[in-house]
């Protein structure tokens, strides 16, 4: 793209009203593919995310804390995986995750946003939506199922819709996973020939990929204009799959846990009581022992 084009997409941005993050926005060309991790370090540094996930998640329970955590990407990205990584750490009863795909035919008749909002977190509820809103500027865009003045006037709202969220209380996360062309095509061939994971693989994501260079356009677009200081989006390496699992959880751990005290909140006086008659338990002594337990 010229110049000419990023000045354009700029003063697009501040008409929206979103302010642009520290360093402005990344773009898909910024993103440094070749980065990967060895085995070691990934189980060294999954192991030590997985069990802060947890203590973030009890410091969720009972308290007015909630969390949207929005993750896009191409086909075949890896979302899945750092999904599944991330619910394996968690308790099911607080964390919700939205796989999002074509809308119902009742949604269609009603504003492309309506269908997210009963689906936001309630209080000590953490949400992570696979696909999300951003359908809108991508998918929707590019397909056609909106109309140009229909998704150019998206990402006031988005921004918007974000700012609500944000004002509201709502810690939020928005991750995009870049791969190249080639590694998505290998990893479509994998699906391929792999029969348990054959169901990954539609008509559409052949379709989708053959229209590769208006969906990267798309991407860099909604970077451009919907990063913001408040809400900015992280582009994660996902050429290696390792890398972009441990960047993506622990981008995680950093926003859910930020300001948040990770000490496991002590028993109540009826459970102690309650804990002391059954088992015999030194009242002292069990609550001494949760000095230590949370991570630093």
């Amino acid at each position: 793209m010229g110049d000419g084009t990023k000045k354009s997409k700029k003063k697009g941005a501040a008409k929206n009203g979103a302010e642009p993050p520290p360093g402005g926005p990344q773009r898909l060309a910024d993103v440094d593919l070749s980065q990967k991790l060895a085995d070691r370090d990934y189980k060294r540094k999954l192991d030590a995310a997985q069990e802060r996930l947890g203590y973030i998640q009890q410091a969720y329970f009972g308290s007015e804390q909630r969390a949207v955590i929005v993750l896009e990407g191409w086909d075949a990205a890896g979302k899945g995986g750092a999904i599944r990584r991330i619910a394996s750490a968690m308790d099911p009863r607080s964390l919700k995750v939205w796989p999002i795909g074509a809308p119902r035919s009742y949604f269609k008749e009603r504003h492309y946003l309506a269908r997210f909002w009963a689906k936001l977190p309630a209080e000590g509820e953490i949400a992570i939506f696979d696909r999300s809103w951003y359908g809108r500027v991508l998918v929707e865009r590019i397909e056609g199922f909106a109309a140009e003045p229909a998704w150019r006037r998206a990402y006031q709202e988005i921004n918007e819709f974000e700012r609500l969220l944000l004002d509201d209380g709502v810690r939020l996360l928005k991750v995009f996973v870049h791969i190249s062309p080639e590694e998505q095509l290998q990893r479509f061939r994998d699906r391929l020939e792999t029969p348990a994971k054959r169901w990954k693989l539609t008509e559409d994501d052949f379709r989708n990929r053959a229209r590769w260079d208006d969906y990267a356009a798309a991407i860099d677009d909604m970077l451009d204009e919907t990063s913001t200081g408040r809400a900015p989006w992280r582009v994660v390496a996902g050429e290696d799959k390792r890398h972009a699992r441990i960047e993506i959880i622990e981008a995680v751990c950093e926003t859910l846990s930020a300001g948040l005290d990770l000490a496991p909140q002590p028993p109540s006086l009826g459970l102690v009581a309650a804990a002391a008659d059954a088992f015999g338990v030194d009242v002292a002594a069990l609550l001494a022992s949760d000095d230590a337990a949370a991570p630093q």
